[in-house]
């Protein structure tokens, strides 16, 4: 086994030792094969509408109700969990994709293409990421990627600034000073040497981004300029949902529930992974101390 397998591993076993993170991990897993196996688990399509069946309180034929139209409020809260997820990887992807490279240029080389790429996201950062989302939805239209889109570029800024700092604390280190001395090329150091050296808290991003797409991706919908209708969506069923609070108060809960539990599951994720990672970095550097100190 690796050395590279054994400490993911480790960080892995770290990890679910906390009772927070185990429960958060085993419900996204629930969570994700739920939304993977919708057909197969619901019997309803979710923008199948029975107008004899509206407003129809939990039973045994709809266990969560019906909408106003007479569609299955679970299945339209287990289609919607789909919906969430492919937007908030959709905009990890956009994010990643974008900020990893700006952050490694810019902390790798300095100078003016770290001065030029900061000042773009610094750009960006300084947007506010609801309005921006808007501002470019009602440019590109109201779709599921349009929105995927607008909530990626809004991480954009978290994932360059990021990197960036990992690449300029790693930037002098020995072992990258070696590759250079050797005639490793900057590409090959940047991307064989430093990226896969600084993927902790990368890590820890990609979980934090995910959350908040599903946030923002709610929110928009919310404000009726996010995925339009009949697409399911946890936000658009809270838009519709709090029109009905009095004759159908179960309309709205179902969606707020699943929402807020899976974005306090990554938010606990998040925050147990980054506190593992932390703890694993600083007894790596006791580790180190401690062989120097044999060593002299």
């Amino acid at each position: 086994m690796t050395g590279g397998m054994q400490r993911s591993l480790d960080v892995v076993r770290r990890l679910l030792s906390r009772r927070g993170a185990l429960l958060s991990v085993a419900y996204l897993v629930v969570v994700a094969v739920v939304a993977a196996l919708a057909r197969w688990i619901v019997p309803y399509d979710p923008v199948v509408q029975d107008l004899t069946s509206t407003l129809e309180p939990p039973s045994a034929k709809h266990w969560f109700g019906t909408d106003e139209l007479g569609r299955d409020l679970m299945a339209r809260a287990i289609y919607g969990a789909r919906t969430s997820l492919l937007t908030a990887a959709g905009a990890v992807v956009i994010a990643g994709t974008i900020g990893v490279p700006i952050g490694l240029v810019a902390g790798f080389f300095g100078g003016w293409r770290d001065a030029i790429l900061m000042r773009i996201v610094d750009v960006l950062l300084s947007l506010p990421g609801i309005l921006f989302a808007m501002a470019l939805i009602a440019v590109l239209g109201r779709s599921q990627l349009a929105a995927l889109v607008a909530v990626g570029i809004t991480g954009i800024p978290s994932f360059a600034r990021i990197t960036r700092a990992q690449v300029l604390s790693l930037r002098k280190r020995d072992f990258v000073m070696a590759v250079e001395a050797l005639g490793g090329s900057s590409t090959y150091n940047m991307f064989r040497t430093v990226l896969p050296n600084s993927w902790s808290p990368l890590l820890v991003q990609v979980v934090i981004l995910s959350s908040v797409a599903i946030l923002l991706e709610a929110a928009l919908a919310f404000l009726g300029v996010g995925i339009p209708p009949p697409t399911p969506s946890w936000g658009e069923m809270l838009r519709t949902g709090k029109s009905f609070l009095y004759e159908a108060p179960y309309y709205a809960v179902l969606p707020g529930i699943v929402l807020t539990l899976t974005i306090l599951s990554l938010d606990t994720l998040g925050r147990t992974l980054a506190w593992v990672l932390e703890e694993r970095h600083e007894l790596g550097e006791e580790a180190d101390a401690e062989a120097e100190g044999s060593r002299s």
